[in-house]
């Protein structure tokens, strides 16, 4: 079996997870928000950030993807499973695990563009800017890590559906 490269490790995130924490308690201290992960690779990351809020928060999730079973993006936005709660009046807070060639990031501002919500921001654990293939994409407003482009694991990333488990970002060679 491949056993990934460290890029990140367990520490790093942990670290960097509590520090993004802090930054939205302070963005929407007295507000509610509703956490909308993106289904299904941040969802160890969504789990850390969570326990380190203090406002409160609701969660739910989207799915949709761009990659089946390669290393590469398809660009095809395949939505597979739609949030339920209403977003009427809320702060959504995307929660994504990387944002690379912005595909899917895009779709996402733009889906939730017509739901009347009081404001969205994005806030993604990795950010893979040499991969961008989408123009003008809003920066992301809580990042926690600007990456090399490189294919990454662990944490909650695949590969094919294996390596989630993994404690730290890996690289595959």
């Amino acid at each position: 079996m491949i056993k990934p490269k460290v890029l990140l490790s367990e520490e790093q995130i942990a670290a960097r997870t509590k520090e993004i924490a802090a930054e939205i308690n302070r963005d929407y201290q007295g507000k509610s928000i509703l956490i909308l992960g993106t289904l299904t690779g941040s969802v160890v990351f969504l789990a850390d950030l969570v326990r380190e809020l203090t406002v409160d928060v609701q969660i739910d999730f989207i799915k949709i993807s761009s990659y089946g079973e390669t290393t590469e993006s398809t660009r095809q936005i395949k939505e597979e499973y739609l949030p339920t709660w209403d977003m009427t009046g809320q702060h959504v807070v995307i929660v994504e695990d990387i944002v690379d060639t912005g595909h899917t990031a895009a779709y996402l501002r733009k889906y939730l563009a017509d739901k009347n919500t009081a404001s969205v921001v994005m806030c993604t654990l990795l950010d893979k800017p040499e991969r961008r293939e989408v123009k003008n994409l809003p920066t992301c407003e809580y990042i926690g890590f600007t990456i090399p482009n490189a294919f990454v694991v662990g944490y909650g990333l695949d590969f094919n559906q294996k390596f989630r488990q993994l404690p730290y970002i890996g690289v595959i060679e």
